[in-house]
């Protein structure tokens, strides 16, 4: 699934700059499973504190799993929905998503996360068709 983006929107990128707002309600409205997990996410930092704020249950289908794949995958979405919700977004193995925020103090934790070593340590059998 790409994004549904409305005549306007599509009007606006073809004259130039496009509003950065109404890009991101464009990913919220064609992407919902992946803007509920990274909102809850991060609703769930700002409530518990500490220095990230992670899933670890796998998408329920394979339309829900795309859509992370697709926020996440490209550079323009994720850095949207970085700017718009204030934190910094790692991802892990088609669903592991995680919120930092943008606190310089869990730096080390972001690296240890994104590391090669995490990655590999976070493979499983299950996830090998993801």
């Amino acid at each position: 699934m790409s994004l549904d983006v409305s005549p306007a929107l599509l009007e606006q990128a073809e004259r130039g700059e496009v509003d950065e707002a109404a890009f991101v309600d464009c990913v919220r409205t064609s992407l919902p499973f992946a803007w509920e997990m990274i909102s809850n996410l991060v609703a769930q930092l700002k409530v518990d504190g500490g220095a990230f704020a992670d899933n670890q249950t796998p998408p329920p289908d394979e339309q829900a799993r795309g859509q992370l794949l697709r926020a996440l995958a490209s550079d323009a979405i994720r850095g949207a929905l970085q700017r718009h919700f204030g934190v910094r977004l790692a991802f892990q193995n088609c669903h592991r998503v995680a919120v930092f925020p943008l606190d310089s103090s869990v730096d080390e934790r972001l690296a240890r996360f994104t590391s090669v070593r995490a990655q590999l340590l976070n493979q499983s059998p299950e996830l090998r068709d993801c």
